[in-house]
């Protein structure tokens, strides 16, 4: 979402109350967050990294049962044959554009839970993602439900929960406390001093006092955390046009996962990342414009995966990735798709135990139209909260007692 969206999505939801909003979900400094790299671990060794696409990604398109005539009958010019896609199996496929992904499943670190929804699906983007954010589909309150698994941890400091975005995204925001908004403009060094110059103020002396010596560890965190802001790639301006409509968020993926891969590697505290790629909801023309973004999204998630494997801290981290709904199965009169329901979520990593789970999309048993979803959302989230965040769901899910075995 761009920042007047997201703004609106906190007062429409009505997610973030002024308890979690006093507790975090300030502006924090990539200094701030760095200044975790001291603290005692919290829990177990894994990272959650949850990304969010903005606007209905297409899941039909996106893992495609190329041999159902069902499919092509609905998708006419706009489906995929079986020579085009990066085939998983006999009946399904990838879209042309995830040729990462199709390695990272061929390597056994790509899990695909399919056909994943909840009751009574909502077309609306705002009211489908405050359900997916706060994790309740019958009456979606004021928490996010990572905000209320932050409400659980002892001492809760927001740089447990972070995300690079410009505005807090309400599945951060808990009853008690809020994640972090960190922020990565600007250079922290002070004007007229160079980089060697406080490096050699940062060095240790044996002879010094703790709080001299934790000085000196400030003025080295400063050339870090300015190194890593001045490397990172720049960003597209947040203003430009989105091939999608209403929901389209315009800071390049790859440079949130870029800071999120140096926080990791650097061994902050974090134990939850949230980023998100928006522009998704394409009504008209969409097979282009859905590739174009598959391939950012496998591009900057792809290279995130392998770079995470080259450390022992990001051998434990696990991608999720989601949107708030699919698309309807029958393309429209524009070679594009309307508001569905059910889709598929993704989860990459080396802890992830690749595969397909969940039934398969049934394309000749609709309800009006849309997929009939087999897979609730809340089993997703009760998996990764006891495989990754070492949280029993039912503290954070309402008493949910589902969950996706052998997932991870």
């Amino acid at each position: 979402m761009d920042l007047v969206t997201r703004r609106k999505f906190l007062l429409a939801s009505g997610v973030v109350g002024g308890t979690a909003l006093a507790a975090g979900a300030g502006a924090y400094t990539l200094g701030q967050l760095m200044e975790t790299t001291s603290w005692k671990p919290l829990g177990g060794p894994r990272t959650l990294v949850l990304i969010t696409l903005y606007g209905g990604n297409d899941g039909l398109a996106t893992v495609i049962p190329f041999a159902d005539p069902g499919y092509a009958k609905a998708r006419g010019e706009i489906a995929y044959t079986g020579d085009q896609v990066l085939r998983l199996d006999d009946e399904t496929g990838l879209s042309p554009s995830l040729k990462t992904f199709k390695k990272l499943w061929d390597a056994r670190q790509l899990a695909i839970v399919r056909n994943v929804g909840y009751p009574k699906p909502d077309r609306s983007h705002f009211r489908s993602m405050d359900i997916w954010q706060t994790g309740d589909p019958s009456r979606p309150g004021n928490t996010g439900w990572l905000g209320r698994w932050l409400d659980t941890v002892p001492g809760g400091d927001p740089r447990h929960a972070v995300t690079f975005e410009r505005v807090l995204p309400p599945v951060l925001a808990g009853a008690t406390r809020a994640g972090a908004a960190v922020t990565t403009t600007g250079s922290s060094l002070p004007k007229g001093y160079q980089p060697a110059v406080l490096t050699a103020l940062g060095q240790a002396a044996s002879d010094e006092s703790p709080l001299q010596a934790r000085a000196a560890r400030a003025f080295a965190d400063l050339v870090q955390v300015d190194r890593m802001v001045q490397d990172l790639p720049d960003a597209p301006d947040e203003q430009a046009g989105s091939p999608g409509t209403g929901t389209g968020g315009r800071t390049e993926l790859k440079a949130q996962l870029e800071v999120i891969a140096r926080c990791v590697e650097a061994g902050v505290a974090t134990r939850v990342f949230s980023a998100s790629l928006g522009g998704f909801d394409l009504h008209a023309d969409g097979r282009e414009a859905q590739q174009n973004l598959l391939t950012e999204l496998d591009t900057a998630v792809g290279g995130f995966v392998e770079r995470m494997s080259r450390s022992e801290r990001g051998r434990g981290v696990v991608v999720a990735i989601y949107s708030e709904f699919g698309r309807r199965v029958r393309a429209n009169a524009s070679d594009g798709t309307d508001h569905g329901t059910a889709s598929d979520v993704f989860l990459l990593g080396q802890p992830v135990r690749g595969g397909q789970y969940g039934e398969r999309p049934d394309l000749a048993d609709l309800d009006d139209g849309d997929l009939k979803f087999t897979t609730d959302f809340r089993d997703v989230y009760a998996t990764l909260l006891a495989g990754v965040l070492d949280t029993d769901p039912g503290r954070v899910l309402n008493g949910w007692k589902g969950s996706i075995p052998k997932l991870l």
